[in-house]
């Protein structure tokens, strides 16, 4: 029960739905603006839900609800994006929440604008450029391509991008998919090419460029 795991939720008026620790039920379940991963227990599997949920691209934020002795063991490679205590009271429950929700409307506001490294993606303009330079792309090229880096490290199979980026009335076969990602890479070129990987037996994804800091 979801007021077991947070029990201020009691006193709030948000609708609660409660889920088993699956990936399955969040991603195909109805629409939430808030998903909390009860991480009061086992840290192990609650970590491990959170990066999954993560690679799977949720696009809502996600708070994990802990034990005192539960804080140390959070880190940011948990992806969360706050943590809460089992014991916190109603106005702090609803403030959390508040801000959490607030923070991802108010970056998703910001621009619509997709950078990875030197790749930069502007869909309000129909552009992309990879180190300055206008890549020359068809409509369903720079649809992919988009589609691709807005989610980055998750895998598509052909089908779903097909369905994605063509449409569910489409009715050609997945090799489409295969053809307008070789097209991408000779676009790319041989250096940035390898930003759409390859999964075998699967599909295909966007490899995110490593973050390189300059440390004076």
């Amino acid at each position: 029960m979801p007021a077991a795991v947070l029990p201020a939720l009691d006193l709030l008026t948000h609708t609660v739905k409660g889920a088993p620790l699956d990936v399955r039920p969040l991603i195909d379940g109805p629409a939430a603006d808030v998903v909390v991963v009860d991480a009061r227990s086992d840290l192990t599997v609650a970590r491990a839900t959170c990066r999954l949920l993560r690679t799977t691209g949720i696009g809502v934020p996600l708070l994990a609800v802990l034990v005192a002795g539960g804080l140390a063991a959070i880190s940011a490679d948990w992806g969360v994006d706050d943590v809460l205590l089992e014991s916190a009271g109603p106005a702090e429950v609803e403030a959390r929440l508040r801000l959490t929700v607030g923070r991802l409307t108010a970056s998703g506001d910001e621009s619509s604008v997709v950078r990875a490294g030197e790749l930069t993606i502007d869909p309000d303009t129909y552009t992309a450029r990879l180190r300055g330079r206008p890549l020359d792309l068809t409509y369903k090229e720079f649809e992919l391509l988009r589609f691709l880096a807005q989610h980055p490290g998750r895998v598509f199979t052909r089908g779903q991008l097909l369905q994605e980026v063509w449409g569910y009335d489409y009715f050609g076969g997945t090799r489409t998919v295969d053809v307008h990602v070789r097209r991408l890479r000779a676009k790319l070129g041989a250096e940035h090419e390898s930003l759409i990987g390859t999964v075998r037996q699967v599909g295909y994804k966007f490899v995110a460029p490593p973050v390189r800091a300059n440390v004076v």
